[in-house]
C-alpha cells in the first residue's frame, strides 16, 4: 500500500489543496492519500483558528473522494509534530510506504520544523509546485540541504519505494488560492 500523507490546518480547506492530492496521487502511482487536520501549527499564530471538528467537516466536504481519507490522529494521539505523527505511524503501519506531502511554500520553510532533517530520512517527499513559492523553494535552506536526494520528475512513480532521504518536485499545479488569503477575506 503506497499512502501519501497531506498535513495542514486546513483554515480554510480549498481546491488547490484537492488539486495538490489528486496530482500527488497520480503521480506518484498512490493507493490513498490522507489528510491530517492537526489541531494547530507550532509554527504559526493559532488564535483565530477555526475549531478542529469545523475544519474536518470541512475538509470532507471539499475532498468527497473514494481515495482521500481525512484523520485527526494528531488530536487523537497527541503528537503536535509531524516527526511525532510520522513516527507513530510508521511504528504501527510497517508494511505501508509513506510518502509526505507538501507544497512548495512548505519546502520554503521545511528547515523550521522541528527534527525537519529527521523527517526527510524517515520518509521520501513529494513538493508540488505552487504559484511563487516554487520559483525559490528550490533554494531554500531545505532545499539546498537535500539537493543531492532530489529525483527526477520522471521518475515520480518510483518515490514510495525509495529509501529517504528522497524527494520529487511535482510541476503543473499552479493554483493561486491560499488559506492565509482566504482567512483574511473570512475576518474582513
Amino acid at each position: 500500500m503506497k499512502i501519501g500523507l497531506f498535513g495542514g490546518t486546513f483554515d480554510p480547506p480549498h481546491q488547490a489543496h484537492l488539486a495538490a492530492s489528486l496530482l500527488a496521487m497520480k503521480r506518484l502511482g498512490l493507493d490513498r492519500v490522507w489528510w491530517l487536520v492537526t489541531p494547530g501549527n507550532p509554527l504559526k499564530d493559532t488564535r483565530h483558528l477555526d475549531a478542529l471538528e469545523h475544519r474536518v467537516k470541512a475538509v470532507h466536504a471539499l475532498t468527497r473522494h473514494p481515495r482521500i481519507e481525512v484523520s485527526t490522529i494528531e488530536a487523537q494521539i497527541g503528537t503536535r509534530y509531524t516527526h511525532d505523527t510520522i513516527a507513530y505511524l510508521l511504528a504501527r503501519c510497517p508494511d505501508v510506504h509513506f510518502v509526505w506531502i507538501m507544497g512548495a511554500d512548505n519546502l520554503r520553510t521545511f528547515h523550521r520544523w522541528q527534527r525537519w532533517r529527521a523527517i526527510a530520512d524517515m520518509v521520501p517527499i513529494a513538493v508540488v509546485d505552487r504559484l511563487g513559492p516554487s520559483l525559490y523553494a528550490g533554494a531554500s535552506v531545505a532545499g539546498q540541504a537535500l539537493q543531492r536526494a532530489r529525483i527526477p520528475e520522471q521518475d515520480a512513480t518510483s518515490l514510495p519505494y525509495r529509501d529517504p532521504p528522497a524527494w520529487v518536485f511535482l510541476h503543473g499545479l499552479k493554483s493561486p488560492l491560499s488559506s492565509t488569503a482566504l482567512r483574511a477575506q473570512r475576518e474582513s
